[in-house]
C-alpha cells in the first residue's frame, strides 16, 4: 500500500481491501470525515475500486453535494454497470437536484437489476409523488410493502398518495399502521392530522398535531396546521397563539402569515388581517391561499372589484382549487364562453383526486356559473350533487329542530305572554331582524346601518348565549321550558345581560342584530328587552327555500342541504311566525316583504327607520355604499343598488323543486 495511505490509517499497515472494510465500519459508525478519508485513499491506491467510489458518492448524498454524488455514482456505475445500490443511490442525488425524472430512469434501473429492492421501490414511488404521478407512486409503495411490511418510510409514504388522491378514509388507516410502527413519529402525526382536517374531524387532527409538536416542540408545521384545527372548531383565540408561534419558530413562513390574518378576520379585526396577508405576499408573492384570503377580507369590507381581482390571481396561481371558483363565482356574472367557466367544466370531468370539501365547492360553484347563463338543467345538476355531498357529511336531527319549534309556540301562549310581560330592561338600543336565511335581512340590516345613528353588528350569537347563561342552573336547564320559571327579576337580568353585550360592540343609538336562531327567541326577546324592535322579513317561500339550496353557508345550517327537510323547516319556521303574530302586542313586530321592498325601497326604508325611532336619512336608500364588514352570503349583493332580479327566481327550476314544492304546500 502506497505510503501516503498508511498515513491515514494510524498504527498499521493495510491493505486497500481492509482499508475499505475499515471505512465501511466507520462509515456504519456516523464517523463520516474518518471514512471519506479512508476512501479517498483507497481510490488513490486503486483508481477503479468500485466500493469506495460508490461510497464516497453515498457520503456526498449525505453531505448535501448531489452535483458531486452524481459525479462520483455514475463513475462507478461504468465500474460496475449491474450494481443496484449505485443506481438506486444515483436516483436519490438526482431527486436532490428535483430531477424527478433521470431519479425515476435510475430507480427503474436498480429495479430491473433487483426486483425485490424495497428500498428502491420506495423511493421511485417518491420520485412520481413529486410529479403529481400519485397512482403510480401508490403501486410503487405497495410493492415496497410488499416485500416489507414493516417499512415505517413506505407505509408513511403510502398514506400521503392516497391523501394526495383525494382518499381520506384509506389515508387515515394508512398512518394509524405507520404510527403502530414508529409511535412518536411527528411528521406521521402531522400527515395524518391533515388527512383528519380534509375529513372535517378537526378534534382528531388537533390530537394528532398536539403529538407532533409533543414529539418535536419546534415543528413550525404542526403548530400552524393546529391553528387551523382550531379556527375550524371555532376557537380563532386559541388558534392565533400556534399561528404567533408557527411565525416566532419561522419568521419567514408565509403560510402562517396567511393563517394569522384569517384567523384575524375571524375575530373581526380586519386591519390586522390585512397587515398579516401583506407579510405572507411579501414572502412569498405567489401563495395563493393569500391572495384567496386576501379576497375574502376585501369582499367582506365592500371592496367588492379588489375581492374579485384577488380570487382571480389566486386562481392563475392555483388553477385546480374549487375554493377559488366558488369565492369568485359569488362576486361576478358569468358569461358564456367565459374562461373561468372552462376551467372549472374540465375540472368537473374528473373529481376523484377531490377531496369532498373541493368537490362540493365545484358544485356549487358551477350551478351559479350556469344559473348566470340560463342553463338551468345543468345547474340543478350541481346544485343536487353539492347539497348530496354536504348532506352526508351533516349530522342533522331533524325531528329535534322541528320540535324545537313546535315546543317554543306551545310554551309561549297568549296567556303565558301576559302572564310574563311587563318586565324586563328598558334599553331601545337593540333591533332584532329575523327571518330565514336568504329572505333579504342583510339587505334590511345594511339598510338601517347606513344611518349615522346605528351599527349593524351582524349574525351574532349573543342573545342565544346571554340566555344559556341565564339558564344554567340546574332548575332551569331547558330551553324553552326552563322559561316558566323566570321570575320578573330575571327577564331584567336576561335582557340587561344582553344589552351589557352588544353595547360594547357600539355607542350607537341602535344596534342590529341579525342572528339567524333569533326568531325562534321572538317571544323571550319581547319578555326580557321589551322596547326593542323586532324587524321580521318575508320572502316567497320557493325564493327563500331555493336560494338557500343554491348556497353554501360558512356557519352550519343543516336543514338547507335536502329539499324535503327544507320545505319542512320552512314551513316549521312559517307556523311559529304565525304563532308570533298572534301572541306578541301589534306593535312589537314590524313585518317587512322583500318583494315589496325591492319595488319600492323608498317607501319601505322609510317606514323601516320609522319603526327603529331614527330620523329619515338619504344614505339609507345609497345602501350600497356603506362601508362596513358584511360577513354573510350576502356580502356582495348588498353591494349592489336594488335590483328585481332575484323575484321569482325559483319558477325555471319549478320542475326539479318538486320536493320542496309538495312540503311548503302541505
Amino acid at each position: 500500500m502506497p505510503e501516503q495511505e498508511q498515513q491515514r490509517i494510524p498504527g498499521r499497515a493495510l491493505t486497500p481491501a481492509q482499508a475499505f472494510d475499515t471505512a465501511v465500519a466507520l462509515h456504519q459508525q456516523g464517523k463520516l470525515a474518518e471514512a471519506e478519508r479512508i476512501y479517498r485513499a483507497v481510490v488513490q491506491a486503486v483508481p477503479d475500486h468500485f466500493g469506495a467510489t460508490h461510497n464516497l458518492g453515498v457520503l456526498a448524498s449525505q453531505h448535501g453535494a448531489p452535483q458531486e454524488a452524481e459525479r462520483l455514482l455514475r463513475r462507478a456505475l461504468t465500474l460496475k454497470p449491474d450494481s443496484a445500490d449505485a443506481h438506486n443511490n444515483l436516483g436519490t442525488a438526482l431527486r436532490a437536484m428535483e430531477r424527478d425524472e433521470d431519479a425515476i430512469a435510475s430507480f427503474r434501473a436498480a429495479l430491473a437489476v433487483r426486483a425485490d429492492f424495497a428500498e428502491a421501490h420506495n423511493n421511485l414511488g417518491v420520485a412520481l409523488a413529486r410529479l403529481e404521478r400519485h397512482e403510480e407512486a401508490l403501486a410503487a409503495y405497495e410493492r415496497a410493502l410488499a416485500l416489507r411490511p414493516a417499512y415505517f418510510e413506505a407505509r408513511n409514504n403510502l398514506a400521503n398518495a392516497l391523501a394526495a388522491l383525494g382518499r381520506h378514509v384509506a389515508a387515515v388507516a394508512q398512518f394509524e399502521q405507520a404510527l403502530a410502527l414508529a409511535p412518536g413519529a411527528p411528521g406521521t402525526h402531522n400527515n395524518l392530522g391533515n388527512a383528519l382536517m380534509a375529513m372535517s374531524r378537526h378534534g382528531e387532527a388537533e390530537r394528532h398535531f398536539r403529538a407532533a409538536i409533543a414529539a418535536k416542540p419546534d415543528f413550525f408545521e404542526a403548530h400552524n396546521n393546529l391553528g387551523n384545527a382550531l379556527a375550524a372548531s371555532g376557537r380563532p383565540v386559541d388558534a392565533l397563539a400556534h399561528f404567533l408561534r408557527a411565525i416566532e419558530l419561522n419568521p419567514r413562513y408565509a403560510e402562517a402569515h396567511s393563517n394569522l390574518g384569517n384567523a384575524f378576520a375571524g375575530l373581526n379585526r380586519y386591519d390586522e388581517a390585512m397587515e398579516c396577508l401583506r407579510r405572507a405576499l411579501a414572502i412569498e408573492p405567489e401563495l395563493s391561499e393569500a391572495h384567496f384570503a386576501r379576497g375574502n377580507v376585501l369582499v367582506t369590507l365592500g371592496r367588492v372589484a379588489e375581492g374579485r381581482q384577488a380570487f382571480e390571481r389566486a386562481i392563475a396561481l392555483s388553477p385546480r382549487r374549487p375554493e377559488f371558483y366558488r369565492s369568485l363565482a359569488e362576486c361576478k356574472r358569468f358569461a358564456a364562453g367565459d374562461p373561468h367557466l372552462a376551467a372549472m367544466e374540465a375540472m368537473a370531468r374528473d373529481t376523484t383526486a377531490l377531496p369532498d370539501d373541493e368537490r362540493i365547492a365545484l358544485h356549487f360553484a358551477l350551478a351559479k356559473a350556469y344559473d348566470d347563463i340560463s342553463r338551468p338543467d345543468e345547474a340543478f345538476q350541481h346544485l343536487r350533487q353539492a347539497n348530496a355531498l354536504k348532506r352526508a357529511r351533516i349530522d342533522y336531527d331533524e325531528r329535534a329542530a322541528l320540535d324545537l319549534q313546535e315546543r317554543v309556540a306551545a310554551i309561549f301562549s297568549a296567556e303565558f305572554m301576559r302572564g310574563k310581560s311587563g318586565s324586563g330592561d328598558p334599553s331601545a338600543v337593540p333591533v332584532f331582524v329575523i327571518g330565514m336565511p336568504r329572505s333579504g335581512t342583510t339587505l334590511v340590516e345594511q339598510i338601517i346601518a347606513s344611518h349615522p345613528e346605528a351599527f349593524g353588528a351582524g349574525e351574532l350569537s349573543s342573545f342565544r348565549e346571554a340566555v344559556n347563561d341565564a339558564l344554567h342552573p340546574p332548575h332551569l336547564d331547558r330551553w324553552p321550558e326552563a322559561v316558566a320559571a323566570m321570575t320578573p327579576q330575571q327577564l331584567r337580568d336576561l335582557g340587561a345581560d344582553y344589552v351589557r353585550r352588544v353595547a360594547a360592540l357600539s355607542p350607537a343609538k341602535r344596534i342590529v342584530d341579525k342572528g339567524l336562531e333569533n326568531f325562534l327567541f321572538a317571544g323571550l326577546i319581547h319578555l326580557a328587552l321589551p322596547q326593542a324592535r323586532i324587524i321580521h322579513v318575508r320572502r316567497d317561500a320557493a325564493d327563500t327555500c331555493f336560494s338557500c339550496y343554491s348556497k353554501l353557508f360558512t356557519g352550519e345550517l343543516p336543514f338547507t342541504y335536502d329539499l324535503g327537510e327544507l320545505g319542512r323547516y320552512y314551513r316549521g319556521y312559517a307556523q311559529l311566525m304565525t304563532h308570533w303574530r298572534r301572541v306578541l302586542p301589534r306593535d312589537a313586530m314590524l313585518e317587512v316583504q322583500y318583494e315589496e321592498m325591492v319595488a319600492d325601497l323608498p317607501e319601505q326604508a322609510r317606514s323601516i327607520l320609522a319603526y327603529c325611532g331614527l330620523p329619515w336619512d338619504e344614505r339609507c336608500l345609497a345602501f350600497h355604499e356603506t362601508q362596513r364588514p358584511v360577513r354573510t352570503t350576502s356580502a356582495a349583493q348588498v353591494r349592489r343598488p336594488i335590483y328585481q332580479t332575484s323575484v321569482g327566481r325559483w319558477r325555471p327550476y319549478a320542475p326539479m323543486l318538486q320536493p320542496l314544492l309538495a312540503e311548503l304546500e302541505r
